[in-house]
């Protein structure tokens, strides 16, 4: 079974959710899709780096394979829902 993939799809999913539920609307904020795109860059750089030199190693059996470049696509997924749920709940706490 891919676990990775599935929790990052259900990390994916939930982000969005989340996002919709508590009504910060990220997604329609043009500065956050620019963040995102920096996010993106820097991603590229340093987990393109450790998964390159085979310093982070990934098992098959856990994820699809797929990659952009050296890195898994399932990284990306993880990590736009990483940062994403941090900045909703930084939005909904500077609110109060």
């Amino acid at each position: 079974m891919k676990e990775y993939t599935i929790l990052s799809i259900i990390s994916v999913v939930f982000t969005v959710l989340l996002d919709k539920l508590l009504g910060v609307n990220l997604f329609k904020n043009k500065r956050f899709i620019l963040f995102l795109f920096v996010i993106f860059l820097f991603k590229l750089v340093v987990n393109g780096f450790l998964t390159s030199k085979n310093i982070v190693i990934y098992n098959p059996k856990y994820y699809l394979g797929w990659r952009f470049t050296s890195i898994p696509v399932e990284d990306f997924l993880f990590g736009f829902s990483m940062v994403t749920v941090c900045i909703i709940f930084w939005q909904i706490l500077k609110e109060k």
